[in-house]
């Protein structure tokens, strides 16, 4: 799929969001990337063959109620 050189990091690897963007979306929250990687504004992740990488939430961020 990508035409780079040196071409983008493949779908399937660990360093996958930083290939190029090919589609940007801030006002619907998702981008393409030039591995068919999609990505979501809360950092989740569609793969191009169907998997869904679950958003990265911070470990630390605790929420409090009054």
């Amino acid at each position: 799929m990508c035409q780079h050189q040196p071409p983008c990091p493949s779908a399937d690897s660990a360093d996958r969001e930083s290939a190029r963007l090919v589609a940007h979306h801030p006002e619907q929250g998702w981008s393409l990337l030039c591995n068919g990687v999609v990505l979501f504004e809360d950092t989740g992740e569609l793969l191009p063959d169907g998997r869904i990488i679950a958003p990265q939430r911070s470990r630390g961020t605790s929420l409090t109620t009054a």
